[in-house]
């Protein structure tokens, strides 16, 4: 099963390269963390910034890793992302020109409900971790260098433990939505954004079993790549799609969606009152 999900995921990663390549286009190129694309945001973001601006843009959905890549690469002109280390290399190397806040959400620590290694009620995901390893149950890890990834791994070295090679660990090397499809399926446990949960959570056997953990807080920035770096990016258009994100009519989508279907934003719009 995860030698099949990461090759799916690389098939997929290479379309949307392709149906992205620049081509004598004037498209703007965006490289968006999977949480951002599969909860349907981009969809409402796309129509909402083109009909504002008359620019055309172009979504490639990868982890923040791999999105953070392409901005190296000068195959993406802007980014949305959600792994602040990994950002703030980004920016002191020089391939970012402006990082601005645009959103937050939380992780939860997902898993079956009746919850075979009693992680429910943790006071925190470190000490969920915690209780995982100690019983052996099922854990389902992006394993793709996204921001994800990152804050799971965080939350396993503060235990001092390194989980890789244990039977009960699985590396699934794709994105959140198929390592949420994954654990649902064996019945294990995973690290998420609530947003792409929520996204699925009619899909997935699986119920959020700790949040609210600080450790968990979510932040998402976009980033303009630097064209004194990579000279043939976009910079007009990306700078837009970075001033749209955190306008007034770009903090209204992202407040406002999930609301009617859920009963609350996928994701939290913080520009505003960050005065960014």
């Amino acid at each position: 099963m995860a030698r099949w999900l990461t090759l799916l995921a690389g098939l997929l990663l290479v379309t949307a390269l392709a149906g992205a390549c620049r081509g004598g286009g004037q498209a703007i190129i965006l490289a968006t963390t999977t949480s951002v694309y599969d909860t349907g945001l981009m969809d409402a973001i796309v129509p909402a910034f083109e009909e504002a601006t008359g620019l055309r843009l172009k979504v490639v959905p990868v982890g923040s890793g791999q999105a953070l890549r392409l901005g190296r690469e000068g195959q993406a002109d802007v980014l949305l992302v959600h792994s602040p280390e990994a950002e703030a290399r980004f920016m002191a190397e020089g391939y970012g020109r402006e990082r601005r806040l645009v959103m937050v959400n939380y992780f939860v620590v997902v898993g079956p409900a009746d919850d075979p290694a009693s992680v429910r009620g943790a006071a925190s995901a470190q000490e969920a971790f915690q209780r995982i390893a100690r019983s052996g149950a099922p854990f389902y890890s992006r394993a793709d260098g996204s921001g994800t990834h990152e804050r799971e791994r965080a939350i396993w070295a503060r235990l001092g433990l390194d989980p890789t090679g244990q039977p009960w660990y699985h590396e699934v090397g794709a994105g959140q939505a198929q390592t949420l499809l994954a654990a649902s399926e064996q019945r294990g446990y995973a690290l998420t954004d609530k947003g792409t949960y929520l996204g699925l959570s009619r899909r997935l056997a699986l119920t959020v079993l700790v949040e609210g953990d600080p450790f968990l807080r979510n932040e998402y920035h976009v980033i303009t790549v630097d064209p004194a770096r990579s000279p043939h990016v976009n910079a007009a258009g990306a700078a837009a799609l970075a001033d749209f994100l955190v306008s007034p009519q770009g903090q209204r989508i992202i407040g406002s969606f999930g609301v009617r279907e859920f009963g609350e934003p996928l994701f939290q719009p913080v520009a505003l009152a960050a005065g960014r």
